[in-house]
């Protein structure tokens, strides 16, 4: 009897192996264009001043910036004295530790964003769930909320600072301020966007109102909860820098709008590039604990078929 033709083991794990290996030519590619893109951006930009197309007054070479932000790291301005650190650890001197970063511009910002975006975001996370929650709480809140959410949190400051001061508190304050609105509203919509469908299926099982809440309510809002976080911790940044522009004496804000003042616009830009670091920091760690925290959340994309290979097969 004739064995039925048909496709070879061999055959078939190259069929399989070959979208395998396209998907990770496609990554590849598309990493090699993430980072090249920019790089080729920042030669035309360094080739642009070298030429005088562009002014080097306003438009410092990158060279001439990354100079700058070396500068500004090895004299202490952006880091404080770290260099001094190892000593006050081993003398136990830990008054001394914090002054060795209490100078440092980039440690000064970070203190103030991180305090005032937990103050503002553990509460805003917490109202949130009871509002999604509670349909009578919801309504007399929202027109509230609604009102105060559009106000540009920068144009409150003065009367943040009328009440707290011009020190730190004020500064935090105002980070909090900004921080909870956003995490509030993304979280009372991540609650009130679950489908009842998963709420019928924890009754059927007879779970109890904590055990809804823990493996229903909060997985089931989480992903706009983490979004929330993303859109907060940015404007935490934006409004601290804001805030330093008009009342401190150490801060990104004010390395910036001191720069400008003395026309160092080559610090300027190397206090941009810092905040742009930040940015891209700040998005990338909440994005890996958002994938520890919801491993469900993780995309499966399938592997990208040759078309080529496709139309051979049909042939």
């Amino acid at each position: 009897m004739a064995r039925p033709k048909g496709r070879s083991t061999k055959d078939h794990r190259k069929a399989t192996m070959k979208p395998r290996l396209l998907h990770l030519d496609i990554r590849n590619r598309d990493r090699l264009l993430s980072i090249g893109f920019p790089v080729l951006l920042l030669a035309l930009w360094e080739s642009a001043v070298d030429l005088k197309w562009l002014d080097a007054r306003f438009f410092p070479a990158p060279s001439t910036v990354g100079i700058a932000l070396w500068n500004l790291i090895t004299n202490g301005e952006l880091l404080g004295q770290f260099w001094l650190l190892p000593g006050k650890i081993r003398a136990g001197d830990w008054s001394g530790m914090w002054k060795v970063f209490e100078e440092g511009h980039l440690w000064v910002s970070l203190f103030r964003i991180f305090t005032g975006f937990v103050l503002g975001a553990i509460p805003g996370i917490i109202l949130g769930v009871v509002m999604g929650m509670n349909r009578t709480i919801r309504v007399a809140c929202d027109p509230v909320i609604s009102a105060v959410y559009v106000l540009p949190k920068i144009a409150i400051l003065p009367l943040v600072m009328l009440i707290f001061g011009i020190g730190e508190i004020s500064k935090i304050v105002i980070v909090g301020i900004a921080s909870f609105f956003l995490v509030l509203i993304n979280t009372t919509a991540g609650v009130r966007d679950i489908e009842p469908i998963f709420f019928e299926a924890g009754n059927n099982y007879g779970a109890n109102r904590w055990q809804m809440f823990y493996h229903v309510t909060i997985p089931g809002a989480l992903p706009i909860i983490f979004a929330g976080l993303r859109l907060s911790l940015g404007t935490a940044l934006i409004v601290i820098i804001a805030a330093e522009f008009v009342a401190a004496k150490y801060g990104l804000g004010y390395l910036i709008w001191f720069s400008w003042q003395t026309l160092l616009t080559e610090n300027m830009f190397a206090g941009l590039v810092i905040i742009m670091i930040l940015g891209a920091l700040f998005t990338t760690g909440l994005q890996a604990i958002e994938k520890w925290l919801m491993p469900w959340q993780r995309e499966e994309r399938p592997a990208p078929v040759d078309v080529s290979d496709t139309q051979s097969t049909k042939r």
